[in-house]
């Protein structure tokens, strides 16, 4: 069977799409804290319990898994206010766990991956090309991942497929609180078909590039 590790895995995007991985693959279940409730509600799963501010932490528990044919890299974190009001705390936050976690990861699994001519899926956003009021933070975080993504897959060429996949408005918890109207959202499981797409493309195609959204409604 093969091998997945999905970060945030407990809820939200990640959750969804370890579930549709889970289908077929072994499922390394990332979470901050307590993975037990997705570990158990799938046929083949253990826990990756890491808190992804720790570098040192990553590390160790990266080295744990030595086959692996699919990473993706959907934890994140959101912190919307105005620039003026965003903490240190908070920026700081925001690179290390939307940005420096997945480059830390990436760093420790890529001979794993490799070995499997395996598939890298980063869980970016509409906001890696543009930025939204009340969003700095989030979206400079996302635009360095989209760079990251980029680039990676440019060196990795021929060895490990790399698919940047950017999701609009999904409703998950993440953006609960969030202030958009009347716009809607769409359900996580839009975005579990892109990634779906990504990893039953392989491992003689690569899709580089997907943005999902949902539909605005009727247009003239």
């Amino acid at each position: 069977m093969k091998k997945a590790l999905v970060t945030g895995a407990s809820r939200g995007i990640g959750r969804a799409i370890a579930e549709e991985l889970g289908k077929d693959h072994h499922i390394y279940a990332g979470a901050s804290k307590d993975a037990s409730d997705i570990v158990g509600a799938l046929p083949s799963a253990e826990p990756f319990e890491v808190d992804l501010t720790d570098t040192d932490a990553i590390v160790r528990a990266a080295r744990e898994i030595t086959e692996l044919d699919v990473l993706v890299l959907a934890a994140g974190v959101l912190h919307k206010a105005p620039f003026t009001e965003l903490t240190d705390a908070e920026w700081r936050e925001s690179f290390d766990i939307n940005v420096l976690a997945p480059v830390t990861l990436v760093r420790e699994l890529l001979p794993a991956l490799r070995r499997s001519r395996g598939l890298i899926i980063t869980i970016n956003s509409g906001a890696g090309f543009n930025g939204y009021p009340g969003n700095s933070a989030y979206c400079a975080s996302k635009f360095a991942l989209r760079g990251f993504t980029d680039s990676l897959r440019l060196e990795e060429e021929g060895r490990v497929r790399v698919t940047s996949l950017h999701p609009g408005r999904t409703d998950t918890d993440m953006i609960a609180g969030a202030q958009h109207g009347d716009r809607p959202k769409m359900d996580a499981t839009q975005v579990v078909r892109a990634a779906r797409l990504a990893v039953d493309a392989g491992p003689e195609a690569v899709v580089e590039f997907l943005r999902v959204r949902p539909v605005e409604g009727e247009r003239a």
